[in-house]
């Protein structure tokens, strides 16, 4: 599990990637553009203890993502919580 401050910097991470995006989204794929690297952009955190690509966090957490967003903050607490259930953080 990962500490506080691991799950604050990847939060932060995550926040700035997505704020870019067209709100509302309605799937992973609206999301795409707002992303510097697309699918292949690589979120990490702490020294190298967590990281994946959006790709990856994609697969994993359809199953926790409850579609349309309408902010940043609303999905970003939802890929948080589904990481953590997930065991990636």
């Amino acid at each position: 599990m990962a500490d506080e401050a691991v799950e604050a910097e990847l939060r932060e991470q995550l926040l700035a990637a997505f704020e870019g995006a067209d709100y509302p989204v309605q799937n992973q794929m609206d999301l795409v553009p707002a992303l510097p690297n697309g699918p292949g952009t690589r979120f990490k955190a702490g020294d190298g203890e967590v990281s994946f690509t959006a790709m990856e966090m994609a697969a994993k957490l359809g199953s926790h993502q409850e579609f349309p967003y309408d902010s940043a903050e609303e999905l970003v607490d939802d890929v948080m919580d589904g990481l953590r259930e997930e065991g990636m953080i």
